[in-house]
């Protein structure tokens, strides 16, 4: 099962840092993402993108997590040469982290 299977995703940006949140479509597999989307485990699926430290917020009343990944946008949207400098695909990226 892939997070997409049971979450949404969206990313925003400023400057260098991208903020991704994952939000459980059912309220009921909430608890699923807190047990199983940890920052380690963001951290590893987003290297060699995410330069920085890597925060989960916690949103229960959402039934959502927010990531901050710091140094994943090559600088920011006005220095990254990168065609997504917004890094908006960076949210398909998040659901694509395997559950099982």
């Amino acid at each position: 099962m892939l997070l997409r299977d049971i979450a949404h995703s969206r990313a925003g940006d400023k400057g260098d840092i991208s903020c991704i949140s994952v939000i459980a479509y059912d309220p009921a597999d909430y608890p699923r993402l807190e047990r199983e989307m940890t920052a380690e485990r963001v951290r590893a699926h987003f290297a060699g993108i995410a330069k920085g430290e890597v925060r989960r917020y916690e949103l229960p009343a959402l039934g959502a997590l927010n990531f901050v990944l710091e140094g994943a946008l090559g600088g920011g949207v006005t220095r990254s040469l990168a065609l997504d400098a917004h890094g908006k695909c960076l949210a398909s990226k998040m659901l694509e982290i395997d559950l099982r």
